[in-house]
């Protein structure tokens, strides 16, 4: 079975069990600890030598970074979806990873990660003003996409679309206001209104 190392009120591994919850993949999921130090403890670096969550074994396997372990499940166990198999879809999937990785991760989610006050280097070096500046195109990219189409790539829901919800969702957790972005509302609105969504981590949990 598969086994998640997870911290619950990281976007990051919300991701993961979002997409487990999807495409309805039973797993076992250890909860680790960061603010006891557990992450840095010898054993868990063994499986991610960064320290970092989340991180994915499936038979003896062991991956980690949320991006990489996205697409692992989605070609592994996503059936033909999630993943597309046309060059040029698979192609655009990356974009939308890199936007994610880029302005979401050093926009939206640092920004969250400073107000919330995370102790974490991420949060320390980051300059609020400039995080919400890289904020606030990674909206205008997205929402120029959503107006024409109701997803990020074709004409279903893929890991792009999983990659990028989470730490746009949070937005107001990192004093972004995302209300002007209309397309997104509704893009928002499809995902929570999926079967087997689950509730984003709240700040404090």
């Amino acid at each position: 079975m598969l086994k998640l190392y997870d911290l619950h009120r990281s976007g990051n591994c919300y991701k993961i069990r979002l997409l487990l919850s999807l495409i309805d993949l039973e797993y076992d999921k250890v909860s680790v600890n960061a603010n006891a130090g557990e992450n840095k403890a010898p054993e868990f670096l063994k499986l991610n030598p960064r320290g970092q969550l989340p991180v994915l074994v499936d038979d003896g396997r062991v991956l980690w970074d949320s991006t990489a372990i996205l697409v692992y499940l989605a070609g592994t166990y996503g059936k033909g979806s999630w993943l597309p198999e046309d060059n040029y879809e698979l192609a655009q999937v990356m974009q939308w990873l890199a936007l994610e990785q880029n302005e979401g991760r050093y926009g939206l989610a640092r920004a969250r990660a400073i107000v919330l006050g995370n102790p974490t280097p991420f949060a320390r070096l980051g300059n609020l003003e400039e995080c919400k500046t890289l904020a606030y195109v990674a909206l205008e990219v997205l929402e120029s996409r959503l107006e024409t189409q109701p997803w990020l790539v074709g004409a279903q829901m893929t890991i792009a679309d999983v990659a990028c919800y989470p730490y746009v969702a949070l937005a107001r957790e990192g004093d972004i206001d995302a209300s002007q972005f209309h397309s997104v509302g509704e893009w928002l609105g499809r995902i929570e209104a999926l079967s087997n969504y689950i509730p984003l981590p709240k700040a404090g949990d």
